[in-house]
């Protein structure tokens, strides 16, 4: 996930359980699947107002918690209009099976014997939960960051399934500097030996410093600039920035653990919808769903430019441009803007529109 918002624990999750084995992309199985979930309002008689959200890296399946100002009782996407469904992702610890989860083999947590994930391995178990729902038809499907990646690549593997797309702060295959930005989250993960201790804490050390590196990626300089300037130039340590990014760091680790954490960065890295789709383009032609992509011009995590590639390269598609200083964070806390170009969406049927997206105070 991102570096804003979220700040519980998913109690409230329903799980689903699977009783058989998931086969994995890998060829490898995963045993005794779970799935945490959450559902806002009520599935109409005609089964047409699904929204699924797919969510990001250490977020949940509490949408309401974690994207306020979009989603809520009284917001754009609410529980009176929309049958509301957010599935907890494999490997995060709110609710689905995950490195902490007890292996069947071993009666013992799993930590690093658990199977590594693709993003079409987390698409394959929510595929899984829809069905349990009895969900055939999503009206809306709509993710940013990783929760883009899972959404995209549904939208390829079930096409026919998804009516409406809405693809936000994401991309078609994950790039050379979004790997390097997590293999140095996982490196300094793994600097901390008690990573390799198969305790529930292990590695915690290593996670803020990772976190730490993340929060690098999720903003930029200009948000830097203003968020964490010193007032007085006599300040000679302790500074706003160093606080900021101790702070968060500790925060993520009071809710989530280094082990899911280095596996879903792998899982990320895995991402490439043209892999064994005879490359990316064709497999982005497969998409039959109207299609919103969102960018954000300060993201230096998921540059603009591989928005405009989905843009491009997506049949039935339109491209709106939020000018944000916030960087890649922006998806989460521009929701007056985003809620403003997803009205506007759904009012125009043109193939290849640019939407002017202004953002709001």
């Amino acid at each position: 996930m991102t570096g804003a918002g979220i700040t519980n624990d998913n109690m409230n999750a329903e799980i689903f359980k699977y009783k058989k084995a998931l086969k994995l992309e890998s060829g490898k199985q995963l045993r005794d699947l779970q799935i945490g979930f959450n559902t806002y309002g009520t599935l109409n008689k005609k089964r047409d107002n699904v929204v699924w959200v797919c969510h990001a890296l250490t977020a949940n399946s509490d949408v309401f918690d974690w994207w306020k100002g979009l989603f809520g009782e009284n917001d754009y996407f609410n529980p009176k209009d929309h049958f509301i469904v957010c599935a907890n992702i494999l490997g995060s610890p709110y609710g689905s099976s995950n490195p902490l989860s007890m292996n069947p083999v071993t009666g013992l947590p799993y930590y690093l014997a658990f199977p590594q994930l693709s993003v079409r391995d987390i698409v394959k178990a929510h595929q899984l939960l829809a069905e349990h729902l009895e969900i055939n038809s999503i009206e809306i499907l709509v993710g940013g960051s990783l929760g883009g990646q899972q959404a995209v690549e549904w939208a390829i593997m079930a096409p026919a399934q998804i009516k409406n797309l809405i693809l936000v702060a994401t991309n078609a295959k994950h790039s050379p500097w979004g790997i390097a930005f997590n293999e140095s989250q996982r490196l300094a993960i793994t600097t901390d030996r008690t990573f390799y201790a198969n305790k529930p804490d292990g590695g915690a050390k290593g996670l803020k410093a990772a976190r730490s590196i993340a929060l690098l990626s999720y903003r930029n300089y200009k948000t830097y600039s203003v968020t964490q300037q010193e007032e007085k130039d006599s300040v000679v340590d302790d500074y706003k920035a160093s606080s900021y990014q101790n702070y968060q760091g500790e925060k993520l680790v009071n809710r989530f653990n280094a082990y899911s954490y280095w596996y879903l960065s792998k899982s990320m890295d895995s991402h490439n919808v043209g892999r064994s789709r005879h490359g990316v383009e064709k497999a982005l032609s497969l998409i039959k769903a109207r299609t919103l992509v969102i960018g954000i011009k300060s993201d230096v995590l998921f540059p603009i430019e591989e928005q405009q590639y989905l843009f491009r390269h997506i049949p039935k598609s339109v491209f709106a441009e939020l000018d944000s200083f916030y960087g890649h964070d922006g998806f989460l806390i521009e929701t007056g803007a985003l809620t403003n170009v997803i009205a506007a969406f759904f009012k125009t049927d043109v193939k290849g529109k640019i939407i002017e997206l202004q953002r709001t105070a």
